[in-house]
């Protein structure tokens, strides 16, 4: 028995995995749907008939699911239907969703039949489940009608004639008699209307009746606007039916607080019906009737039901020698009373001995978190106008509570002593034979000292990580961190166009839980974390040196910026402002320590990963780009000769050439320390490619009038022979040093 439950379990959990992932992406719905049928048909268990019941249901009432696929879907899904509806065991949670299902396959299933119609079994299976729930809608339980209403509200809506909005395209017009062939070979046409007229009629049947339950009467009007709005056949009988329907008319006597409530709600859920239909077409026919009908509604206001609750109670009896239905004729005023809870059982508290209110809300609300000068503002002002009759009966109250506290408390203490007090009193004279007497209880005596001797339990150390086993956790921590990233990426995108504070430079990396302080903190932590730690003595030692945290973050940092690098470019200029500043702080202080025999040096990594992260961005990079891709060089703390040459690569592409004239004229025009290197960039774009000069002339001009007048060259060092990275960054970090 334990092994089948717990094998239940393992199925439901997996099915729920199953769910998690169709939610994730519908595109698993038919593999998943087809997979957990023969788990959830009318053989299986009671809780995985309910689970399968309940996701067939959220199947074909996603929209993420297209049409189409629900069609093919149909066909299968129908025959167990079928199969659970014919068992002898009602479960209500089952038939519930097997409704619902049944409610949005109808339309699938009618659509299916009038384009293939040799798939008769198909129409066999979903005749078969309609005439089921039909014939057993007045004994199902009251969940299960509700769904039924809405079943045959699908039914009538699909057998009616409906607007045919484009002859031309079949496909995207509602689903109704309107779309079927008249020569069929499955369904007719007079039959089907003859069907959803008695259906309709069966349906409007709930405001005939002598007492109508509020539940079914509400349901059936929230129905019922889908019909009046889409089927103009059957909307006037529809509104008809309603303005014949007065909720207070149907009150039966005894009149209880449920029977009003009840009322209530029909006449609300039937106000609501006619405001919406007039709001749809201010000019309908029945638009008059409808209006007098809403009027009568509110000038009733359930006039049978309220007429005792306007009617005046008998007077009691006088308490303090005036009687309330006196006191208007005598002038006198009439003194509230205070109603106060009793005490809870002791032992009690100093608040609860002065809280004289039954609301938890007030009981449970803390005044100490309020400032004192809040609380004087508030209680000042509510001290002069506090009702001297209600303050008397509270101050009485307190003072009745605290002597009857006392009165408890004086005989308390002598009870406890006359039963609990056991004096440990041992007498001198003890006879011989007394030690005899404790081995009756040698294992009690034996057994206490033990508990008492016990230490307090100290968990052991756990054993040292190995460098392997503390990067693997790390590595698992950075990839939490950038799962926190990507759902406040989320969070930003809900709340774009809020303003928000900008804490500039001088913000702490934990000052807030946004996407920046994230940023800030992995950032710092690839950068700084590791500063005078990366030494290196020769530089044959670099090629021994293992991967460390800071490099998984920035290697992950690196990957994030280039998933998304047009809404992440602002992530990227952080991380290489800190990477630069990392650099120079390292280069300062390596060169402060250096002696003239020793030859430490310290990695670098500004150049490297600026370079590998251009050359990550520019394949992707088009003209709508321009702007992003000038920030990006604006705001990178430097600009080296490498990075004018990746600029240039640009140039290649024709449809690009004004992406890179322009980026390189933006350096040229607001970074004075590259503006020479800039330009020699520019010169070599502006030489070898043709569809450049228009546009690169113009800078030069300005420039370097004298080498536009020059003969451009077939080939350049630009496109023969590039600089590499390595060479380039080794190269000015010496020239730095």
């Amino acid at each position: 028995m334990a092994q089948a439950e717990n094998h239940l379990v393992d199925q439901i959990a997996q099915l729920n995995a199953a769910r998690n992932l169709v939610l994730g992406d519908a595109a698993f719905y038919p593999q998943i749907v087809n997979g957990i049928l023969p788990i959830i048909g009318a053989r299986a268990r009671l809780e995985l008939r309910r689970w399968g019941a309940e996701f067939l249901a959220e199947t074909f009432a996603s929209p993420a699911l297209a049409t189409d696929q629900k069609e093919l879907l149909a066909a299968d899904v129908l025959q167990s239907l079928r199969e659970t509806l014919l068992l002898p065991e009602e479960d209500q949670l089952a038939l519930t969703h097997i409704v619902q299902t049944a409610a949005s396959l109808y339309p699938l299933v009618f659509r299916h039949i009038i384009n293939h119609p040799e798939d008769r079994e198909t129409w066999e299976n979903m005749t078969a489940i309609k005439q089921d729930i039909l014939r057993r809608w007045d004994t199902f339980p009251y969940p299960v009608k509700l769904c039924c209403i809405k079943f045959v509200q699908r039914v009538v809506q699909v057998q009616t004639h409906g607007l045919i909005s484009d002859p031309r395209r079949p496909d995207q017009n509602e689903t109704s008699l309107a779309i079927v062939p008249r020569n069929h070979a499955i369904l007719s046409l007079p039959n089907l209307e003859a069907e959803a007229s008695g259906l309709l009629d069966r349906l409007l049947a709930v405001f005939q009746e002598e007492s109508s339950d509020p539940l079914l009467v509400n349901a059936t009007l929230n129905s019922l606007s889908v019909l009046v709005r889409t089927r103009q056949s059957v909307g006037n009988k529809i509104i008809n039916a309603v303005l014949n329907f007065f909720p207070s008319k149907q009150v039966r006597s005894p009149i209880t607080p449920t029977v009003r409530v009840g009322v209530k709600s029909m006449e609300r859920t039937a106000r609501a019906l006619m405001i919406n239909i007039l709001k749809r077409n201010p000019s309908h026919p029945l638009a008059g009737k409808m209006q007098h009908y809403m009027d009568r509604l509110m000038q009733s206001r359930l006039e049978p039901v309220d007429d005792t609750s306007r009617k005046r109670t008998t007077p009691s009896e006088p308490t303090d020698g005036l009687d309330n239905a006196k006191r208007a004729r005598l002038d006198a005023e009439t003194p509230p009373l205070l109603k106060i809870p009793p005490m809870p059982p002791g032992p009690n508290s100093y608040a609860q001995l002065f809280t004289l209110t039954e609301d938890a809300g007030l009981s449970s609300f803390d005044v100490t978190q309020l400032p004192a000068d809040l609380l004087v503002k508030i209680v000042i002002p509510l001290l002069g106008r506090v009702d001297q009759s209600l303050l008397n009966q509270a101050v009485d109250a307190v003072r009745t509570r605290y002597q009857t506290l006392q009165k408890q408390q004086s005989t308390q203490p002598a009870a406890e002593e006359d039963d609990d007090y056991e004096p440990e009193y041992q007498p001198m004279d003890v006879p011989e034979t007394a030690p005899a007497q404790p081995d009756a209880s040698a294992p009690e005596v034996d057994y206490e000292p033990d508990l008492v001797s016990l230490g307090p339990f100290v968990l052991p150390q756990p054993p040292p990580l190995s460098e392997d086993e503390a990067a693997e956790v790390g590595r698992s921590a950075v990839g939490r961190v950038f799962g926190m990233l990507a759902s406040s990426d989320t969070a930003l995108n809900t709340t774009k166009g809020k303003t928000q504070q900008q804490l500039g430079f001088a913000r702490l990396a934990g000052s807030t839980f946004d996407r920046d302080a994230w940023v800030t903190l992995l950032t710092r932590l690839a950068t700084r974390s590791p500063a005078g730690l990366e030494v290196q003595g020769k530089k044959e030692d670099a090629s021994k040196k293992k991967p460390t945290i800071s490099d998984s973050i920035r290697e992950t940092l690196y990957r994030y910026i280039l998933e998304d690098f047009r809404a992440r470019v602002n992530v990227g200029i952080m991380w290489l402002n800190e990477e630069w500043y990392n650099d120079r702080v390292q280069m300062k202080f390596v060169a402060s320590q250096r002696t003239e025999d020793d030859e430490t040096s310290v990695p670098l990594h500004y150049d490297h990963w600026v370079l590998r992260l251009l050359d990550g961005i520019l394949p992707y990079l088009d003209s709508r780009d321009t702007k992003i891709f000038i920030r990006f060089l604006s705001e990178i703390p430097e600009v080296t000769i490498p990075i004018t040459q990746r600029v240039a690569s640009l140039a290649k592409d024709p449809e690009r050439v004004n992406l890179c004239v322009h980026s390189l004229q933006y350096l040229i025009l607001f970074r004075p320390p590259a503006r020479e290197m800039c330009l020699s960039t520019l010169e070599e774009v502006y030489q070898t490619y043709e569809e450049s000069r228009p546009a690169a002339g113009k800078v030069l001009a300005k420039w370097r009038p004298q080498k536009t007048d020059q003969q451009p060259v077939q080939q350049s060092t630009l496109t023969s022979r590039p600089v590499p990275p390595e060479t380039s960054n080794s190269a000015e970090n010496t020239a730095q040093q």
